[in-house]
């Protein structure tokens, strides 16, 4: 009869050891306990969306909606207010993240070549700016001076460029093989035909993830708007949610009106509800560009 645990003579891998399965489980463990404490607070704010606004007050709702109810989902659905600053977020993360996106790819491969006059000066301005700023004030006066106040540039401009965003570029196209560019020299590309047509599609991942780190930050911010713009019909989600938690929007009496509802029936979980459709597009999106994350950071090599 076969023996069940290893055969006689060879010898006990390392993932064969009870100290490996003992590790692997508690790995497991603590990744799972960790994934829990997460989603948890999201967990609680999904069930708080569906449960009536008694529950909410009474310290009830917890992971499971209690009451359940759409009754405020239809109410704020229902504002226009509402889906002005959607759209408005949405428009202003497309533009920002293409205008941020063409500034810190441009940038970034100009100071990546080792042999550009005054790169040095241009790598010690950027670092510079991450340390030091002129504050809200210049900045306040900057924009309303350059006639960019409520307007959408006053949101999209002042964050169009990341240095942190810029320097991981800049690493990633140093560490691209020059071979490739020489090559493509001496088939006649000048160096704006290299960016675009050899640099670019081997950039794909890093790419990507700026793509996701600028998006996430103007679908997010809500100071730049809160500082520049004044007319409701420009508040982007974010502000709109803000002004709803600090009390200073009147969106639940007039979303309970709307249906028949009195404002109190709502209050306590209208934030809960907006904030759910707030963050639903990115936790759409995320996955599909969480994918590059793991993917190869180079499409092509060279064989020297």
């Amino acid at each position: 009869m076969t023996p069940a645990g290893p055969r006689a003579g060879v010898p006990i891998g390392p993932r064969d050891s009870k100290g490996y399965r003992l590790f692997t489980g508690l790995n497991a463990g603590v990744l799972v306990l960790v994934c829990l404490v997460v989603l948890y607070p999201f967990i609680t704010l999904l069930a708080q969306s569906f449960s009536s606004a008694g529950a909410i007050k009474a310290g009830l709702v917890n992971a499971v909606p209690v009451d359940f109810n759409i009754e405020t989902y239809r109410a704020v659905t229902q504002d226009e207010r509402f889906w002005t600053s959607y759209g408005n977020t949405v428009l202003y993360t497309v533009v920002g993240t293409v205008v941020a996106m063409i500034l810190t790819t441009t940038f970034a491969y100009v100071i990546s070549k080792q042999h550009l006059r005054g790169r040095n000066v241009l790598i010690g301005i950027a670092v510079f700016t991450m340390f030091f700023n002129g504050g809200i004030i210049p900045n306040y006066v900057l924009i309303s001076s350059l006639g960019l106040k409520n307007t959408m540039w006053a949101v999209v401009l002042p964050g169009a460029l990341s240095v942190f965003n810029l320097l991981v570029m800049k690493s990633f196209f140093e560490n691209l093989p020059r071979e490739l560019e020489e090559a493509a020299q001496l088939d006649g590309l000048g160096w704006f035909g290299i960016y675009v047509r050899i640099v670019l599609p081997l950039s794909k991942a890093v790419i990507a993830t700026m793509v996701l780190f600028y998006s996430v930050a103007y679908w997010n911010d809500w100071f730049s708007a809160f500082l520049y713009l004044d007319k409701n019909e420009l508040f982007p989600m974010s502000l709109y949610l803000r002004n709803l938690i600090a009390g200073a929007s009147t969106t639940t009496a007039e979303s309970a009106a709307a249906i028949g509802t009195t404002g109190a029936a709502i209050s306590a979980n209208i934030k809960a509800v907006t904030m759910v459709l707030a963050i639903l597009p990115i936790l759409v999106v995320y996955p599909f560009v969480q994918r590059h994350f793991v993917s190869g950071v180079m499409l092509g090599s060279v064989k020297g």
